[in-house]
């Protein structure tokens, strides 16, 4: 059944189980926020700690009951129903809420269309004995899992159950999760995981890890096939952490999130570092500085609404057409957001203004929905409608660090073309850019190799691709944002474009030195040949004449042109070389 007759994804089927081993192996911790191995607090949990540790207030006895008529059966599955829904002890809830947490089921519920969800394995509980896990049997193995819709579309999720022995995986809910990304694979259908877990169950060994390792490969073989969206939650610590890294966004929340390798306790007794679990691995470093999350909201409840308004920008798999919102499409001409443009750039080149304003007047209803707003800022990313068809934005922000490109920026603006290019989503650049950030730490930490991702992406990108050059776009920095050259099919620039190797005042310095050196009025001879620099060189003529631009505009009518550009690429097609992947500097 090909993707051309079904309209979903062909994607091989993953084989082998989720790690369902027949005799389970166990240790003598219970997996805590530091991570796997590393005891958070001692097991054992005995039936007298069941409600109190998770276990839920319901009885789990598997004998069914005595009354073997059709009335019978039906409530004993009503209590049955009752007591999954139920699985966490009033105490866990009760604790869960008092952080600031919803349930997992709470989540589901609030994240989907209302009386949208359907569970799938409500009734699964884990098989292991020794450590008193065999006197806690609760109903569901600590996930809720299933699909639903958002916005009338279809979608597949997992929720992991703090309340339920603490979320942690074990074989029956790494079981679970893959049942439900397997569907959404079939299907063609995002995957939305929601974390909120102490890592492996250490009292199931190697059959917690295998039920990891059989999800990390799901989320590989799904990735560029379904979009994939990870809410942290709550804790989620050593290998756990692996599967929102190979997602597609991962959104966290400030002070309820946690994600890191080794917990501060293991880096303490290791390296003897001081550092607290806000600090080491808390939403705002992952937002801030590791890049690891791609949005921070403030609350759960924004965390969810932040990926219901994703979802609606991003097609259900790769061979469907984002969704679009009809009534947009109209005379375009231009209106006095579009007029404001004309003034925005400063005379000065030294001067910095806002890119967001460009975006604003570009995009339908000024709406653009950033992704990775906290890190690396001196770029954005992120999504909007161009006459109701969704877009990806890469844009130069002069107001950070002028624009430069450096090592973070060029990462971020990477992933996100690749995302873009792996769902049907046209990239629209914009271009200030005044070259690569200079330094030894850059330097030294590979910029050549974390820049090249970005010419990379932009080289190997077959969707439409549109670029406006508004100021600077010198060196290496205006090859690899979406030049011509790289591929882009329309090349657009204002009249105060800036395209060069480097800028006047460090052309002239090169070029003119000795002269410079000789004169008797160094800065009046430097600031002539700056100026003459500046006219033959700093300006777009040069590269419209050579065909590197296709129109020289007018501000104000960027809109209008790129709508009309994105309407002649809608049919584009682009046949890539026979190969099984390419080897992109990782």
């Amino acid at each position: 059944m090909g993707p051309a007759a079904t309209g979903t994804p062909s994607i091989p089927a993953a084989t082998g189980g989720c790690g369902l081993l027949s005799r389970p192996v166990v240790a003598q911790v219970v997996s805590g926020r530091d991570g796997e191995g590393v005891a958070a607090r001692p097991v054992p949990v005995g039936p007298a700690d069941r409600n109190a540790e998770g276990g839920g207030d319901h009885p789990t006895d598997d004998h069914p009951t005595d009354d073997h008529s059709t009335a019978g059966r039906i409530a004993e599955l009503a209590r049955r129903a009752d007591a999954a829904e139920h699985a966490g002890s009033t105490r866990a809830v009760e604790r869960q809420h008092a952080q600031g947490k919803l349930t997992a089921r709470e989540r589901v519920l609030q994240l989907l269309d209302e009386d949208s969800f359907v569970e799938i394995d409500a009734f699964t509980r884990h098989r292991a004995t020794g450590f008193g896990m065999e006197a806690n049997h609760p109903w569901g193995d600590g996930v809720v899992a299933g699909h639903g819709t958002v916005d009338g579309r279809q979608v597949f999720l997992y929720a992991q159950d703090f309340t339920v022995l603490g979320g942690s995986l074990g074989e029956m809910h790494g079981a679970k999760i893959c049942k439900v990304m397997d569907l959404a694979a079939r299907t063609g259908r995002p995957v939305i995981a929601i974390n909120d877990g102490g890592g492996a169950r250490i009292q199931e060994g190697v059959a917690a890890l295998a039920g990891f390792g059989e999800i990390f490969r799901r989320n590989t073989r799904a990735s560029g096939v379904v979009p994939q969206i990870s809410l942290v939650l709550g804790p989620c610590a050593g290998g756990a952490v692996y599967s929102p890294a190979i997602t597609d966004f991962v959104v966290m929340v400030e002070g309820i999130s946690h994600m890191f390798i080794t917990g501060p306790d293991v880096i303490r007794a290791v390296t003897g570092e001081d550092v607290d679990f806000d600090s080491l691995g808390g939403g705002r470093t992952h937002a801030v500085r590791s890049g690891a999350a791609h949005h921070l909201a403030a609350s759960e409840d924004e965390a969810l609404d932040w990926v219901r308004d994703l979802l609606s920008y991003l097609p259900s798999n790769n061979v469907e057409d984002p969704p679009v919102l009809p009534g947009w499409e109209d005379d375009l001409v231009p209106d006095a957001t579009d007029l404001a443009l004309d003034a925005l750039v400063p005379d000065s080149p030294t001067r910095a203004y806002d890119m967001r304003e460009v975006l604003g007047a570009v995009l339908d209803d000024a709406e653009f929905l950033e992704i990775h707003a906290l890190f690396a800022p001196n770029i954005l990313c992120g999504f909007g409608r161009v006459e109701g068809s969704t877009v990806g934005v890469v844009a130069s922000q002069p107001l950070r660090l002028a624009g430069v490109l450096d090592i973070d920026s060029a990462e971020k603006a990477a992933r996100f073309v690749r995302f873009c290019d792996a769902f049907n989503i046209p990239v629209v650049t914009f271009v200030d850019v005044p070259g690569f950030l200079p330094g030894a730490e850059q330097e030294w930490n590979g910029i050549i190799r974390h820049g090249a991702k970005l010419l990379y992406a932009y080289a190997e990108a077959t969707v439409p691709l549109v670029t406006v050059v508004t100021r600077k776009a010198y060196g290496g920095a205006y090859i690899v944002m979406g030049s011509k050259h790289l591929g882009a099919d329309v090349n657009l620039a204002w009249p105060t474009a800036q395209l060069a190797v480097m800028g006047a005042q460090g052309a002239v310095n090169i070029l003119h030195r000795r002269d410079i050196a000789a004169a008797d009025d160094p800065d009046t001879v430097r600031a002539d040949l700056v100026d003459d620099f500046e006219r033959a060189f700093d300006n777009p003529w040069a590269a419209a004449e050579r065909g590197y631009l296709d129109a020289v505009i007018a501000p104000s009518q960027t809109r209008a042109h790129i709508a009309r550009s994105l309407r002649m690429l809608r049919s584009k097609g682009v046949a890539g070389p026979a190969r099984k992947h390419g080897n992109i500097p990782l």
